[in-house]
């Protein structure tokens, strides 16, 4: 009789427990972030998942979600360590409804590779990420949106190109790549060599230990070279240094062309006027212009819903980067819901939607971010976009676009990234996809 009754509370509370799990999935979609707040690189961390979480505070407040479905989150602190993003991603993943992650570090983008293709939930690396990864055919769940460390690499050297007078003037120039000395700053060292040897120009890549607070000797190193141009591959504090270095060496701020992650308020502002006519690639634009910005400013700050701390931060580069990722995955939701209906998705769904991610300038003015970043357009054997950039100057207070939207050299690019990518498939014994619906 015991017995009997203590298998119907049983039974019962798993009636419960999975009614309630039926109802979340019915009201919200979850995104679990591995932020970081602290440590040196936390003013990265701050702006982008502050500006993500504004985009979605703002779709909530404004639209009552995705479709009727709420948008929630959790944090979770890495302080950019990969044992801590690791263990964040294995806390956060029993929560149901998960959307995608987001952990804005190539270190803990790389030890979940197998993690959430295992688990069928899509990785977002906005910017960043591991190259290869942009070949949807292997890489089925990972997503490199807008830029992967190659094409950027192309585009800066497009760049320079365009300032030369054209790509046979690269031939006999100085290019050094100062790098993180990290996954991510190593991360286009190969590429570097190969566009070195196709243009001509002679390559010295320096690397500069984590974090970056000295850079002396490489800096010494560089007067000796006597480089047209230094790339500055960098992430927090090893930025300013590098500037406030370069002009005690005496080299020119113009000349020093910053990447993706070196093209922040936060990399220039502290550095003063060593600074002034520094030049960075971009993906999205600096200021508080943009109507999307404005709704966030009226909407979410103005319910006292925030998520800066320092209000004066909306529109900077970081911040404006978070917003543009919480639109790029909201889109993905959106589209995913045309067609499996609005309800909570699987990450598997969420999945399909960023295989059909396309933001022509259209739907861009649509949502208020005209001029904010130019378009994406995802496919399944696609996981990037165009990898569309463009150049902006400081000028010892702002950020000034001073190019047009530069592509990358995608002929030579994707057989590199294709041939990388099936290596990949053949070690981990993973079939190459012929459709989006392998």
């Amino acid at each position: 009789m015991l017995h009997s009754k203590i298998l119907k509370a049983i039974a019962l509370t798993t009636v419960l427990l999975t009614a309630g799990l039926q109802q979340a999935r019915a009201d919200e979609q979850f995104f679990p972030l591995q932020s970081y707040r602290v440590g040196p690189y936390a003013a990265g961390g701050t702006g982008f998942f502050g500006g993500f979480i504004d985009y979605l505070n703002l779709v909530n407040l404004r639209d009552g979600g995705v479709g009727g479905v709420k948008l929630t989150w959790e944090e979770g602190e890495t302080q950019y360590e990969v044992e801590r993003g690791v263990e964040v991603y294995e806390r956060l993943k029993q929560r149901p409804n998960i959307a995608t992650w987001n952990p804005l570090s190539v270190g803990i983008a790389y030890a979940l590779l197998d993690r959430v293709t295992a688990d069928k939930v899509p990785l977002l690396t906005i910017n960043h990420g591991r190259t290869d990864t942009t070949d949807g055919r292997v890489f089925k769940y990972i997503f490199p949106l807008l830029l992967n460390p190659y094409s950027e690499t192309s585009g800066i050297v497009n760049y320079i190109a365009s300032k030369e007078g054209g790509a046979d003037k690269l031939k006999g120039k100085k290019i050094v790549v100062l790098y993180h000395g990290s996954p991510y700053g190593k991360e286009t060292i190969p590429i570097y060599k190969l566009l070195s040897e196709k243009y001509g120009f002679s390559l010295q890549q320096i690397e500069v230990p984590h974090p970056g607070n000295d850079q002396q000797a490489q800096w010494l190193a560089i007067r000796r070279a006597k480089p047209d141009y230094v790339v500055l591959r960098g992430w927090g504090v090893m930025n300013p240094v590098a500037l406030k270095t370069a002009q005690k060496s005496g080299f020119p701020a113009d000349r020093i062309i910053g990447n993706v992650w070196s093209n922040s308020e936060e990399d220039v502002i502290p550095a003063g006027d060593a600074a002034k006519g520094y030049v960075a690639i971009t993906t999205v634009a600096a200021g508080a212009q943009y109507p999307v910005l404005q709704e966030i400013q009226k909407t979410v700050y103005g319910a006292g819903k925030g998520n800066l701390q320092d209000p004066k931060r909306i529109g900077s580069v970081y911040h404006n980067l978070g917003v543009l990722n919480g639109i790029l995955n909201v889109e993905a939701i959106r589209i995913a819901q045309a067609r499996f209906g609005k309800r909570t998705l699987t990450g598997d769904e969420i999945r399909w939607g960023l295989e059909n991610l396309n933001i022509d300038q259209a739907r861009t003015a649509a949502l208020g971010a005209k001029g904010l970043f130019h378009s994406i357009h995802v496919t399944w054997d696609n996981h990037e976009g165009d990898g569309l950039v463009a150049f902006q100057q400081w000028d010892g207070k702002q950020w000034h676009v001073v190019s047009d939207w530069i592509a990358p050299d995608w002929k030579l690019l994707r057989p590199i990234i294709e041939k990388s990518a099936l290596a990949y498939a053949k070690e981990k014994n993973i079939k190459v996809r012929k459709s989006i619906d392998d």
